[in-house]
């Protein structure tokens, strides 16, 4: 008998199939993340939730860099933000506010890893045997220890679990950038543990609309009527102004893009009593000026004390250091790499503020602003031009016509996954005009 859908059990009792171990790795926002009192109390989790979610988040999840240890760190001196590592990590990875109403209504933005989940235990992957997930704390960078050290358990604990065997990962958005920085740090670990690594929607050299725009007027996840219970998109914005990570997907001032990413602003200036209108156009390395001054007065409400968040310079300096690290990052040898990315879809690019008839004055205006974009093709937040400039050795490189989180559930997807994996029969080798198979050439070494 099938189980309520609200409430079922997923995993199987049948015999294990002869399969390689998978770890599914999440990116920006993909993690379910718990406040825990450093005493005495109950967990409340605090990312993802629709219930009370703009104040939990404001009161437990707001936070400063620290950059004396390079760790982003919440203003809640009576807590600690964890990632539950329940169901072998899949749980944090799964439905993202897990709470019995949202499983019965289905609500599919936060259903994340969740049908992927159910195919790969569809195709006899076993949880904890050869079927594991890492969800982590992705306010920190991609290359800080404690993000390292759980990815290097993760992947000796899915070798150990499956009998000696190399796992294959399947990394989605930001957990591309995550695995890049391990490749680098720890090669010979990668080398050892890894067989084959299917990458999907990867911001490789950035995400220049989303991100940019991120940093000044914030970020949204869910629209339409749920967006009222959900937090705010000002409220991500006082988060991310101190996340590493997000700086780390700045566009790569050193990519050579076929346009390269700009910001613009229509602004009024007056000299001598003569009032002028220009549009001003910001590159990617003369943006962070447009962050400085257009952040300068920017701050937070924290029981009743103002912290000042300014655009971060220190965050800034480190992300260059990711970049570096990036730079450097060589596939192993015998290691197998795919790269799987939407297209088709408007996707923001250059990014305005303002108007003619309607300029702007002082520069902290825009973080008040509803930007006006341009458009490129991709998957609706990461530009396919980014996707693609992976600057690895790729087996195969597709495009599919698909939205960046839609990529989690899209059956032609899965179908390449598992003839990836080995585990069915190639069946998605004839083109069609929602999937090709582009160009495997080696791209120039990227930087993030």
């Amino acid at each position: 008998m099938r189980s309520c859908p609200c409430f079922g059990d997923r995993d199987s009792d049948e015999a294990e199939a002869d399969l390689d171990p998978v770890v599914l790795i999440s990116g920006m926002g993909g993690s379910v993340m718990n406040s825990k009192p450093k005493k005495f109390g109950f967990k409340t989790r605090v990312w993802v939730r629709f219930f009370l979610a703009d104040l939990e988040f404001r009161t437990k999840v707001l936070s400063l860099y620290n950059p004396k240890t390079g760790y982003t760190e919440i203003l809640d001196k009576n807590s600690v933000i964890e990632v539950p590592d329940d169901d072998h990590g899949l749980y944090a990875i799964d439905i993202l506010d897990p709470s019995p109403f949202i499983k019965c209504i289905h609500l599919t933005e936060v259903y994340h890893f969740h049908d992927m989940i159910d195919m790969l235990v569809g195709c006899g992957y076993k949880k904890g045997t050869t079927l594991f997930g890492y969800g982590y704390d992705f306010r920190q960078s991609n290359r800080i220890e404690q993000l390292m050290e759980g990815l290097k358990v993760k992947l000796e604990t899915a070798y150990k679990k499956s009998g000696g065997r190399k796992v294959n990962l399947i990394s989605h958005s930001m957990g591309g950038i995550l695995i890049l920085c391990f490749m680098s740090l720890h090669n010979d670990l990668f080398s050892k543990y890894v067989k084959k690594w299917i990458c999907m929607a990867c911001p490789f050299q950035g995400a220049p609309g989303c991100v940019n725009d991120a940093l000044l007027t914030g970020l949204q996840f869910v629209y339409g009527f749920e967006s009222y219970f959900f937090v705010s998109r000002w409220s991500m914005h006082q988060l991310l102004v101190e996340c590493p990570s997000i700086y780390e997907m700045l566009p790569n001032p050193e990519y050579k893009w076929k346009k390269q990413p700009e910001i613009q602003v229509w602004r009024k200036l007056t000299k001598n009593g003569e009032i002028n209108i220009n549009l001003e156009s910001y590159g990617t390395t003369q943006s962070y000026s447009l962050f400085e001054e257009a952040l300068r007065k920017n701050e937070v409400n924290y029981n009743g004390k103002k912290i000042a968040l300014p655009f971060n310079t220190d965050i800034l300096q480190w992300a260059a250091g990711t970049r570096q690290l990036i730079r450097n990052s060589k596939l192993p040898d015998g290691v197998q790499f795919y790269n799987i990315y939407g297209t088709s879809f408007d996707t923001p690019f250059d990014v305005c503020y303002g108007s003619e008839k309607s300029p702007i004055e002082d520069m902290s205006e825009i973080c008040h602003t509803l930007p006006e974009y341009t458009y490129v093709d991709g998957d609706g937040t990461v530009p396919a031009e980014s996707c693609k400039a992976d600057g690895l050795e790729a087996i195969e490189r597709v495009e599919v016509a698909v939205t960046h989180r839609e990529i989690l559930r899209d059956q032609k997807v899965f179908r390449y996954i598992q003839k990836w994996l080995g585990i069915e029969k190639p069946t998605v080798s004839k083109q069609n005009k929602t999937s090709k198979v582009a160009d495997s050439d080696p791209i120039k070494p990227m930087v993030l």
